[in-house]
């Protein structure tokens, strides 16, 4: 289960954060999650729980936000929106299209106390 690494990644965020900015404690922490990063939110929200215990972290609500994935087709280039990985161009219906963004994973913001 790759998300459990993916939360312990986000907890050295956030601690980095509460040291620089002297927060105790964080309420939310909001997630842009692109729409092609292959990650299972139950699974991340499963290991938040865990990799947060013990940290400023522990008993944060954890949100997402979903990022749609794109693509730019150099038929007809064009930059457009994709669902997977393997969707062909809704312009000219081309295939092999690189995949700019749309699976990244970044901490957008936290709510603190």
């Amino acid at each position: 289960m790759h998300e459990l690494s993916l939360c312990q990644g986000i907890v050295r965020i956030i601690e980095t954060q509460a040291k620089q900015h002297g927060f105790s404690a964080v309420r939310k922490v909001r997630l842009d999650i692109g729409a092609l990063a292959c990650v299972e939110q139950d699974a991340l929200s499963f290991g938040f729980t865990a990799a947060t215990k013990g940290t400023v972290a522990e008993g944060a609500e954890l949100a997402f936000i979903v990022s749609p994935g794109h693509a730019w087709c150099p038929a007809c280039s064009q930059r457009v929106e994709v669902k997977t990985r393997l969707d062909s161009c809704s312009t000219c219906g081309a295939w092999l299209m690189p995949l700019p963004g749309g699976d990244e994973i970044k901490v957008k913001d936290l709510e603190v106390d």
